[in-house]
């Protein structure tokens, strides 16, 4: 389907929400492999969210996720595509909230660490984020809304 607004379809519109759950590794292997399953599903669909910001934020989650929770228990992956854009979930077993998530601190990252800039990537590039408590811990998600396609990098 397409959105247009007298002239040229602007972006192409999923028909319907579509979404993936992915159980992941509770290691750092899991980071690559949850880049690629969010870009393949934005993809593979056309979806019109930005991919590349899509990838960066969900690797902050996941890495949050791993470094952040103990134990053996995989986390999971939910990527979710509507025609408003894509929400990605990272739900791991820790129900404690993330730090600063929603509420900006004020303090800027120390630059010359290695650490701390995850949560700042996420509220700065992402339309809304948040976390909410699961039954078996918590998800902390993001969203980022479709990109016109004329300001989509061209392949």
């Amino acid at each position: 389907m397409s959105c247009s607004m007298n002239g040229p379809a602007l972006y192409e519109l999923p028909s319907a929400p579509a979404s993936w759950r992915v159980a992941l590794p509770h290691t750092a292997a899991a980071v690559p492999v949850a880049r690629a399953l969010v870009r393949t599903a934005l993809a593979e669909l056309e979806h019109g969210a930005d991919c590349d910001t899509a990838e960066l934020l969900t690797a902050e989650l996941v890495a949050n996720a791993v470094e952040h929770t103990t134990g053996e228990t995989p986390i999971e992956l939910v990527v979710e595509l509507m025609p408003s854009g894509c929400q990605v979930e990272v739900h791991d077993t820790d129900p404690q909230p993330p730090g600063d998530l929603t509420c900006p601190s004020g303090a800027m990252p120390d630059p010359w660490q290695e650490h701390g800039r995850g949560l700042l990537l996420i509220r700065t590039l992402s339309s809304s984020c948040g976390h909410r408590p699961t039954e078996s811990g918590k998800a902390v998600w993001f969203r980022l809304p479709v990109v016109p396609a004329q300001r989509r990098p061209s392949a």
